[in-house]
């Protein structure tokens, strides 16, 4: 099990949210909101700001306030618990135009999140030596190329969680994504235009965020009940195309063996769904690229029935028929697969 996925909303397109963040009410899901975004400035911004800020709090959302020197000049409010008192916020995402002092100071009086990239390990953890909740939000980039990699993210986040931080990320959206460029809104740039599902289960799973934010507007309904199962079981749904002999071998739950090598996943429970009759007989041998689902036929003797899901790409053996494979998008949740873990192939159609 893991944090529920979080949610992001904006002014500007709050209309097309609305559904989706209706579904979500009473689950007590935290919402991201920028009260800085200069593009939504306006004679009403403030009274639009407060409308949006009751109607999550009527429907249980926690929300995170994104903050900075902008949004005490906008509301005229220099004191932030106050204006977050007036608002109904549950934290605040410091932003920029504040002292270590000032954010210190607020870590006393509610829950705070400072920027993940740039807050050194040490300054987070003075701050939450306070005793405060203080947690470390990664930001999200919407030009292309300008998210973080893969390196960066991992070392940020285990140093900000050594100093006792909460750590939390964005992944981007499918569909409705937000202007201008609509682009999608990801932290790590390599999740930019795939699977959010894979996304977020990276997030979870390889790089160990305590919390997930769909920075986008959009999520389609499958994704969404991919990424809520995951949350509420623990089970990673592993879309794909299975041979219309081994069916049934959807939706069925597998353990990854604890000694699976990094460079397949051996099906702990191979024995028990080998319910196909007698023996496995050879195909030929084909292919195995990374993503191929395998089965051993009986060449490999008391190895037959054996199944396996391939991380890597591996030549054809004849003892060895492919049965099916993840489908392409979904590639990368093959890496978030850890010994012991749980797992359910499933068609890429349905969740």
């Amino acid at each position: 099990m893991c944090s529920p996925l979080g949610y992001s909303a904006y002014l500007s397109t709050f209309p097309l949210q609305q559904s989706m963040l209706e579904g979500a009410a009473g689950s007590g899901a935290a919402v991201f909101l920028s009260l800085h975004i200069s593009e939504e400035f306006g004679p009403d911004y403030v009274r639009r700001a407060e409308e949006l800020c009751r109607w999550l709090n009527e429907r249980q959302f926690r929300i995170i306030a994104d903050v900075s020197v902008k949004t005490v000049e906008r509301f005229g409010q220099p004191d932030l618990v106050k204006l977050a008192r007036r608002l109904g916020l549950w934290a605040l995402r410091i932003d920029y135009g504040f002292t270590a002092e000032e954010i210190a100071a607020l870590a006393d009086e509610m829950p705070i999140v400072v920027n993940a990239s740039t807050t050194a390990p040490e300054d987070g953890a003075r701050i939450a030596g306070r005793g405060g909740l203080v947690m470390a939000m990664h930001n999200f980039y919407p030009r292309p190329e300008t998210g973080l990699d893969e390196q960066f993210l991992q070392e940020s986040t285990r140093s900000l969680q050594e100093a006792g931080l909460q750590v939390l990320a964005f992944i981007p959206g499918e569909g409705e994504l937000r202007g201008p460029l609509r682009l999608g809104l990801p932290t790590l740039e390599r999740h930019r235009g795939g699977s959010p599902y894979a996304a977020f289960a990276e997030m979870v799973l390889r790089f160990g965020m305590d919390g997930v934010f769909l920075a986008d507007p959009g999520l389609t309904p499958p994704e969404r009940e991919r990424i809520g199962r995951l949350a509420a079981d623990g089970v990673l749904s592993i879309p794909a195309r299975l041979d219309e002999r081994y069916a049934a071998l959807y939706g069925q739950e597998f353990t990854c063996r604890v000694d699976s090598p990094s460079w397949l996943v051996r099906f702990a429970e191979s024995r028990t769904y080998s319910c196909f009759g007698g023996d496995v007989l050879p195909e030929g041998g084909k292919p195995r690229p990374k993503g191929s689902i395998t089965i051993d036929n009986s060449l490999y003797g008391r190895y037959s029935g054996e199944i396996q899901l391939l991380r890597a790409d591996f030549p054809a053996d004849e003892r060895v028929n492919v049965i099916g494979r993840v489908a392409q998008r979904y590639l990368p949740l093959l890496d978030c697969i850890k010994g012991g873990g749980r797992f359910a192939l499933t068609s890429p159609e349905r969740t």
